[in-house]
């Protein structure tokens, strides 16, 4: 058994060094990372609503063109929709909101097949697109530059509500590995690039690499790959 393994009594100090550690990020840089998340989010809601002439005209062939501002439509009703709630409703298939979530369109579906699903998830969003925030579906006259930015930034907010944890998580994570870099640079370790092809049993001594696959066995006796760091 490894040294102080069986010994926890003797972690307390270096557990509250790093938590202490961690709550001084937190405070400082955590809410950076999700501002700086929002104003890139507001530009990609922007995107979609110039796709959709502003949620005028979500019609199959914008939805085909643009999968990926699903995410954002869901979030332009009211209340929010998640996305089982909007499979439901519409009731299209569970595959089918995966891929355009993930800003592709789902292979196994034929044109006309796809076009009569889209239609039902433009239907549901334009049932309950929210009037609250995009204040210009009732009236004749076109939204200005302000109304749409403003009605963006809402959606933003709500598109980073919904993922706010993974977002922190990603700038923690972010945070952990520079911290772990810094201290192997200051030792003479060199850091391999994600990418460079070099596997782990190849690594040159005195190298590091963040996300480096490496296969482990398990109990089932087969041997898959993991993903490490460092």
């Amino acid at each position: 058994m490894a040294v102080n393994r069986d010994k926890p009594d003797r972690w307390k100090k270096d557990i509250a060094l790093s938590v202490d550690r961690f709550n001084d990020w937190f405070l400082k840089f955590a809410p950076k990372a999700f501002r700086d998340t929002r104003v890139q989010t507001t530009k990609e809601v922007e995107a979609s609503l110039k796709a959709t002439d502003n949620l005028l005209n979500i019609r199959p062939d914008v939805l085909r063109a643009n999968p990926g501002i699903l995410a954002s439509l869901r979030m332009s009703t009211c209340p929010p929709i998640a996305k089982d709630r909007l499979i439901g409703l519409a009731r299209v298939p569970k595959s089918m909101v995966g891929s355009m979530e993930e800003g592709r369109l789902p292979v196994r579906l034929k044109c006309e097949q796809l076009d009569a699903e889209l239609i039902k998830i433009a239907k549901i969003i334009e049932t309950m697109a929210d009037p609250d925030i995009f204040t210009w579906l009732k009236r004749k006259e076109p939204p200005t530059q302000e109304e749409i930015h403003r009605a963006a930034t809402i959606v933003a907010d709500r598109l980073c509500g919904a993922t706010a944890n993974p977002i922190i998580r990603n700038a923690q994570e972010g945070r952990q590995l520079r911290l772990i870099g810094e201290w192997l640079d200051a030792r003479g370790y060199k850091r391999i690039p994600s990418g460079s092809g070099i596997k782990f049993d190849t690594m040159p001594l005195r190298a590091y690499a963040f996300h480096a696959n490496v296969p482990a066995r398990f109990e089932e006796g087969e041997g898959q790959e993991r993903s490490i760091s460092p």
